[in-house]
């Protein structure tokens, strides 16, 4: 039944623009312009508590009003687990305990005191007394609380049942966390600072928090990947949001229709996973969507995601009671759209899981949601207005006063007409009105007499106001329709009004389907457009196994080949006890950068359930991917590139096991070469001694010594590759192909050359490395030969024996400035 008391949402009547045929219909609302996505600025506010080795941690997403939680999970002393969840997160806010361990509160401390030099910015720690975190005290804060989604109608029993069915209760630290996470939201009022007072910061839901089986990346690999890239926005007006995301491989996978889908694959990226589970089930939605066959059933799929709107910004509307008219007709269309999403789910195969589960979640509250709406919301009512209006036969009252209101015009006429018959011949016409809030009056031209307010007076009638040279007055026949009828508009604003909040609660006790149609589009809409990179670019499904090595076969770099008008495709080969070192030579500019960089993000592609660029892919199990790989933009040189060369390493030395990636480009590059060769050496010799147990390593370098002198042992382990290359005369042609082998020469002169430099310093260059090679002395060409400073030697003694120092005239100090001085500076 309806809000009102009436019957509940009829038969439909029609589908909306562009919807499936074969989709369950429901009544489609008039077009209200193009609609605007609304972004709202989100934040994260996380509540942390550690003891005894065990880490609790809560957080509020304001994007979302959601709750997430992460129950309780062993981390040591060092928190590396939760300075990786705050690297993700990104809190505004950490809210914790006053009374806490040393560790945590030394780790907060150098948290706040290290974030500032961080784009991020410096998160600010909110301390509350420990009764705050209690455990009583917060699952009483937890179960008294009002939640959007519980129905009204059930028991604090029932309530209990529900709650403990979405919060694990048997986390007690997670729970003493949530509970200081609601007094911190309810004190700071988190979005509702301008609310009144009785209205609570919203909660739309509660969502486990998960980091298991995650592979460890550090921001420089996602930078040197080139994974995100942000450039500044190039439309002035769009100034303020300063950056839109460049070249990067989240911008060429990024063919999502819906804000969420968007959202969940940022969230894939920045999280890859060593669940192979999970990964060949994105796969195998994948393949599907791949098959010819299968293509229309891609286009409807399509065709409705794109009209998923943002509901969890639309239901906190709700609770604030601030729904506008458009926020009802993309509830509706969101409804209606996840409606024919379910049934072409159900047409396709049971045994990929995510349509079984689309199938499942998205229950028949969602035709309860589209058809309530399209049964009580008038929306070409709603759009003239530009307010919630009813429709018809929804509440008797309000259609009795809609339809007085409507009869008014001739009513009125009739009214205005017996008017004039009691007013003075002298005045032309009138006509009765109707003003909200004022009431009903007689409207009288103003005539050239009336001039003063005095002359306004006439007899019968009681005098308002002037308007646009027109006087109102209240006669008794006004005053007699006032009280019949009313303040008619008032009265029905304040009946939808009344019909408007409880269709809202009617919805929000069902918005644990619309949470779920939120979170499985994002993954339809995710993996339908892996699909469509994959299908335009010819990528393969990658195979997962269990042991440690890669097999690519014509491996593809993601970004070089949308570049590039001929990309050539290499291999990669790596086994469990052989080729586990790779060390890459070749002249500059011949591919080691763009190989390295190509590995990594093949591997990483896998990571996240996506095809890749090959045309066959075997991977084997991944837990971290580290990089330190030369970045065009650097503009640092000397001891800091060094350092940075030595931080980036060291972290691949200090984490990496055997089933990590490792890659390494110009290591040592600004600093002394034997340095830089030393410790690349040794390096490497590290790893070799950890045997079967080192990590998949990638290094690229130009310090050909490193085999000339033979600094690593002779082991299976390493495998020496080179990018081939040709020399044609003085032209050298790059082939961009890798082989086995090694490369002795730098060709740094044709590289010279390909750059631009003029011929005469690259001749100079070859002449000194030849000179420098071959162990002879280097001769300045600047510097004058010993014949001429000998002569000029002669030339100033026998201007010293031609002076006559008894000669009176002989200026001394003018000879020495004018001759002595610039010959010996010229010997010199």
């Amino acid at each position: 039944r309806g809000p009102a008391g009436e019957a509940g949402p009829g038969p439909p009547t029609g589908p909306p623009e562009g919807a499936p045929s074969s989709a369950t219909s429901c009544a489609l609302p008039p077009a209200l312009g193009p609609e605007q996505e609304e972004q709202e600025s989100s934040e994260t506010h996380m509540s942390v508590l550690w003891y005894a080795g065990q880490l609790a941690i809560t957080y509020y997403d304001t994007e979302d009003c959601s709750v997430y939680f992460m129950p309780d999970i062993p981390d040591n002393e060092d928190l590396k687990l939760l300075q990786k969840v705050i690297g993700e997160l990104n809190p505004q806010c950490i809210v914790t305990s006053a009374k806490q361990d040393q560790n945590i509160a030394k780790f907060l401390t150098n948290l706040t005191a290290t974030a500032g030099d961080k784009d991020i910015g410096k998160p600010e720690i909110v301390l509350f007394p420990n009764i705050d975190f209690g455990l009583e005290v917060s699952k009483q804060r937890i179960l008294s609380r009002q939640f959007p989604f519980i129905p009204s109608h059930m028991t604090a029993t029932e309530k209990i049942l529900y709650l403990s069915s979405i919060i694990p209760f048997e986390s007690p630290l997670m729970i003493r966390a949530l509970g200081g996470l609601l007094k911190f939201l309810d004190r700071r009022r988190v979005g509702v600072e301008l609310e009144d007072s009785s209205i609570a910061v919203p909660i739309l839901a509660f969502k486990k928090f998960v980091m298991s089986d995650t592979v460890n990346m550090d921001q420089d690999t996602y930078c040197v990947l080139q994974i995100f890239k942000s450039d500044i926005h190039p439309s002035v007006y769009k100034l303020s949001s300063g950056l839109k995301e460049g070249f990067s491989l989240f911008g060429i996978l990024n063919r999502c229709r819906c804000k969420w889908g968007e959202k969940l694959l940022r969230l894939w990226l920045t999280r890859p996973t060593r669940n192979l589970t999970e990964l060949n089930k994105r796969l195998d939605v994948i393949n599907f969507f791949l098959l010819a066959q299968n293509y229309e059933t891609v286009l409807t799929l399509q065709n409705c995601l794109k009209n998923i709107k943002n509901v969890p910004l639309i239901l906190k509307r709700m609770t604030l009671s601030n729904t506008k008219v458009s926020d009802w007709q993309a509830l509706y269309k969101t409804a209606y759209n996840a409606v024919c999403l379910r049934d072409t789910c159900r047409s396709l195969p049971s045994t990929i899981e995510l349509f079984q589960t689309i199938s499942r979640v998205f229950t028949d509250d969602l035709h309860y949601i589209a058809n309530l709406i399209s049964k009580v919301v008038d929306f070409e009512g709603s759009l003239s207005e530009n307010r919630f209006t009813v429709r018809p036969n929804v509440d008797a009252t309000i259609d009795e006063k809609k339809r007085k209101l409507m009869g008014l015009s001739d009513f009125l006429t009739e009214v205005a007409r017996k008017e004039l018959e009691t007013l003075d011949n002298h005045i032309p016409s009138c006509c009765v009105i109707y003003i909200p809030l004022i009431g009903f009056l007689l409207s009288i031209p103003r005539l050239p007499n009336m001039v003063d307010k005095t002359d306004f007076e006439i007899e019968g009638l009681d005098f308002m106001f002037l308007s646009e040279d027109k006087l109102h007055y209240r006669s008794a026949r006004t005053k007699e329709l006032d009280s019949l009828l009313g303040d008619l508009h008032c009265e029905i604003r304040d009946q939808e009004t009344l019909i408007m909040h409880q269709l809202q609660t009617r919805i929000l006790e069902k918005s644990e389907v619309l949470n779920s149609v939120i979170e499985y589009t994002a993954h339809l809409d995710v993996l339908l457009a892996l699909a469509a990179m994959a299908r335009e670019n010819a990528y393969c499904r990658p195979r997962f196994t269990h042991r440690h090595g890669f097999h690519i076969k014509d491996g593809r770099h993601p970004l070089m080949e949308l570049c590039a008008k001929t990309f050539v495709a290499n291999p990669v080969d790596s086994g469990e006890a052989t080729r586990r070192i790779k060390i890459i030579t070749g002249p500059n500019s011949s591919g080691k950068s763009v190989y390295l960089k190509q590995v990594g993000l093949i591997v990483f592609m896998a990571l996240i359930g996506s095809y890749v660029p090959a045309a066959e892919a075997e991977i084997g199990v991944i837990d971290g991917i580290y990089t330190r790989i030369h970045s065009r933009e650097s503009v640092s040189v000397g001891l800091s590139t060094f350092m940075i060369d030595l931080n980036q390493v060291a972290k691949a030395i200090n984490n990496a096991t055997e089933r990590s990636l490792v890659l390494i480009d110009e290591f040592g590059k600004g600093t002394n070469t034997l340095d830089g060769l030393s410790l690349l050496a040794a390096v490497l010799r590290y790893w070799i001694r950890q045997g079967t147990q080192c990590p998949q390593v990638f290094v690229s370098t130009n310090f050909h010594s490193l085999m000339q002198l033979e600094l690593l042992p002779d082991t299976p382990l390493v495998e020496y590759l080179t990018m081939e290359t040709h020399q044609d005369g003085e032209e050298l042609i790059f082939f961009y192909q890798i082989k086995q082998g090694m490369s002795t020469i730098s060709h740094a002169a044709n590289i010279a050359a390909l750059a631009g430099m003029p011929a005469k310093i690259i001749e100079r260059g070859v002449e000194v490395s030849e000179l420098i090679r071959n162990g002879k002395p280097i001769k300045r060409l600047d510097h004058p030969s010993k014949c001429d400073k000998m002569e000029k030697c002669k030339s100033v003694v026998e201007k010293f024996l031609s002076i006559d120092l008894d000669d009176p005239q002989v200026d001394l100090e003018e000879f020495m400035s004018k001759e002595v001085l610039p010959s010996a500076a010229s010997v010199l």
